[in-house]
């Protein structure tokens, strides 16, 4: 029996000869109905719609490419796993069993990151609000503990004169790196002597153990050179401390904060063709640290707190049609069943989309929605995409940082987050959200326990 033909709306496309705009010329891609080997139907028959899926293989391999850039650069690297990226147990352990360790900035990570396994001294501190219990904790268990102010410098130094120990600390510098707005909120300021000002005091103190200097110049960044900037000047304080003081830094932190793969919303090129890789950032980093006054024969580790480069590219989120619409203009619209309060980070990219089945090669310019009843709830405002009927899906690509910390339960229950192994079996890792996870803490005063409609 001949299987009949579904059918398609006739539709005229203007026909164009010049290069692409940002939005695309034509649909030249192939669905991706699998992630490593696991059909996508397959996933979302046993998770449901939408669903996160973490490739274990994509997650490792990224890794060992950032180590191997910046290993065969320079002699001492640790890269330290950024919790706020994504703190899912299973993600976390992933880059624990690559060797990283743990970079924390708040109580609630630094607990996550011991009941993940992580010593102690293998966690990294940072962050403006340590309370004087996860001062006392870190204190305790012997972490590295980054000063963000000088409120933080005075509670360390009254919890050190209480407890009896010396804690492992290090300072966040902010400085000029040629990066406009220059982050300057968190930190001690290179430029006016602030960094050196709190240095000073915690030589002077002997209280403490200062084993390093940290920075983190910003975010998603664009220029290499900025990292080779910041190296410099964290080298330039090492030095001024070892002539001063005699004293030598173990370690220099230059943070996260590059570039992932994903495209920035306004910009003309894809990611993958214009934001710098991982051997960019490294010959920087890496040349600036050994071009400095620093003694070859003892030169610091440098920490790399890198998150959303190494995880984006791992995340894929799966997501269902729900319909079809015309704006009163005429424009395409497609209402998925995922909204920004899942894929936070669709305000700030134009994410990869993909169908997730066989598709016709006619595509028209669509904005894609999400179910929120809220405006502000876009997925893409502009896609060259082929039509789409109720229930197909897409894959939604590079979504592995920040949209698993960042969502909220909002309208919607959150979904929930699957890994595919590198055995090619799907594993559970965060069930979806239930009601109970919502209302479970919530408490109803007796005067309101009672009503009569």
């Amino acid at each position: 029996m001949t299987q009949k033909l579904k059918y398609e709306r006739p539709h005229i496309k203007k026909l164009e000869s010049e290069m692409p705009t940002k939005f695309g010329a034509k649909t030249n891609f192939k669905p991706v109905k699998d992630i490593d080997g696991v059909p996508i139907d397959f996933l979302v028959k046993d998770y449901g719609s939408p669903l996160f899926v973490i490739s274990e293989k994509t997650l490792r391999e990224t890794f060992r490419s950032a180590r191997k850039a910046f290993e065969t650069r320079y002699p001492r690297v640790q890269f330290a796993w950024s919790y706020k990226t994504n703190y899912h147990g299973a993600v976390c352990r992933a880059y624990h069993q690559e060797g990283s360790w743990a970079e924390v900035v708040s109580g609630f990570e630094y607990e996550k990151a011991l009941r993940n396994g992580v010593p102690g001294d293998k966690i990294i501190f940072n962050g403006p609000d340590k309370t004087e219990a996860d001062l006392e904790k870190a204190i305790a268990h012997g972490s590295l503990i980054h000063i963000d102010h000088s409120e933080e410098f005075y509670t360390i130094v009254s919890l050190c004169d209480r407890m009896k120990e010396k804690p492992r600390v290090a300072i966040r510098v902010n400085m000029d790196t040629n990066v406009y707005p220059m982050w300057d909120r968190f930190g001690f300021n290179y430029e006016n002597g602030q960094a050196q000002d709190i240095l000073n005091k915690i030589m002077r103190s002997g209280k403490m153990d200062l084993v390093g200097l940290h920075c983190h110049i910003g975010t998603f960044m664009f220029s290499a050179n900025a990292y080779g900037i910041a190296a410099s000047k964290l080298a330039n304080l090492a030095m001024s401390l070892k002539r001063k003081y005699n004293h030598s830094i173990r370690y220099i932190d230059l943070g996260g904060g590059f570039a992932s793969q994903n495209t920035l919303k306004g910009s003309f090129l894809p990611g993958i063709d214009s934001n710098p890789g991982f051997d960019e950032y490294a010959e920087a980093i890496s040349t600036a640290l050994l071009n400095s006054e620093l003694p070859s024969d003892n030169l610091p580790l440098l920490i790399l707190e890198t998150g959303r480069a190494l995880i984006d590219d791992a995340g894929y989120l799966i997501s269902s049609v729900i319909a079809n619409k015309r704006t009163s203009t005429g424009k395409r619209i497609t209402v998925l069943d995922v909204g920004v309060n899942s894929l936070f980070t669709s305000f700030w990219y134009d994410h990869k989309i993909i169908p997730a089945q066989d598709f016709t090669k006619h595509a028209e310019e669509t904005t894609l929605y999400g179910p929120l009843c809220m405006n502000i709830d876009v997925i893409r405002e502009h896609i060259s995409l082929p039509l789409l009927n109720k229930g197909e899906k897409v894959v939604i690509h590079q979504v592995g940082a920040y949209n698993m910390t960042q969502w909220m339960q909002f309208i919607t229950l959150r979904p929930a987050i699957v890994m595919v192994g590198l055995d090619g079996k799907s594993y559970l890792i965060r069930q979806a959200e239930e009601i109970d996870n919502v209302i479970g803490p919530e408490r109803i005063p007796e005067h309101l326990s009672q009503f009569d409609l």
